[in-house]
């Protein structure tokens, strides 16, 4: 069950930067060529290296920040159309997968209480 919860939250930590990246430059910019809110992929380089390599700290404060992402999807799946619409919803099913996943994988490896 761990190495479950540790494929998806790695999983769907890779595919939202890739997901963020390809939305704002290529796939459905706010303006055309790209837009600069493709930086927003930065932040989720953060907590990469952490989540790859199992570090349950990691896991927990990263489960707080995904929510960002997760607030952003849903904001833009209500407000845009088309395309980007679909996006957001991506972003939003990523960003609940790895919440999942990583509040799971946090909870199993805890060190048992006394």
């Amino acid at each position: 069950m761990i190495r479950s919860l540790y494929l998806a939250a790695c999983s769907s930590l890779i595919a939202l930067i890739f997901l963020c990246l390809a939305w704002e430059l290529r796939l459905a910019p706010i303006q055309p060529g790209g837009s600069w809110l493709a930086l927003k992929c930065l932040p989720l380089l953060l907590p990469l290296f952490g989540i790859l390599n199992g570090r349950r700290y990691t896991y927990q404060w990263a489960s707080m920040f995904i929510l960002l992402y997760f607030t952003e999807g849903i904001v833009r799946a209500t407000t845009e159309h088309g395309t980007a619409q679909a996006l957001a919803i991506s972003e939003t099913v990523l960003s609940l997968i790895f919440f999942c996943a990583s509040v799971g994988y946090a909870r199993l490896t805890r060190p048992s209480a006394g």
